[in-house]
């Protein structure tokens, strides 16, 4: 178990604390379509990215990537949050808007994998 892990006092599944100065925050990757109404309003694109951005900084959601995509999906957005409810919070104004309809998993990285594959052999 890494030191952070095995120092951490209170963790609820999908809720996240600070601890020690860390902030410890969920990644989130949702992919995007285009509505109709976001089709016709595609030059907007870029400035409409850069508002949910904004909006979500003051939901406490920090974004790490915004991507236009090829193929099956017309873009990618990568983001933190602390817990599941500010993420849904954010997705659902990025939603209200009704210029894309969104997929969304929840991402992890080495240490959190190591972490979850620990629990899978307890002793």
């Amino acid at each position: 178990m890494s030191d952070l892990a095995s120092n951490l006092r209170y963790r609820r599944a999908n809720h996240f604390v600070f601890f020690r100065g860390i902030d410890l925050m969920a990644t989130f990757i949702t992919t995007m379509k285009f509505t109709q109404q976001g089709l016709k309003g595609v030059s907007e694109t870029t400035h409409r990215a850069a508002a949910l951005k904004a909006a979500a900084k003051k939901m406490g959601v920090k974004v790490t990537g915004i991507y236009w995509t090829l193929g099956d999906h017309d873009g990618v957005l990568i983001y933190d949050a602390a817990d599941d409810e500010t993420a849904t919070a954010m997705l659902l104004y990025l939603g209200s808007q009704g210029n894309i309809h969104t997929s969304t998993v929840r991402a992890f990285n080495a240490a959190e994998m190591d972490t979850i594959l620990k629990r899978t052999h307890p002793e």
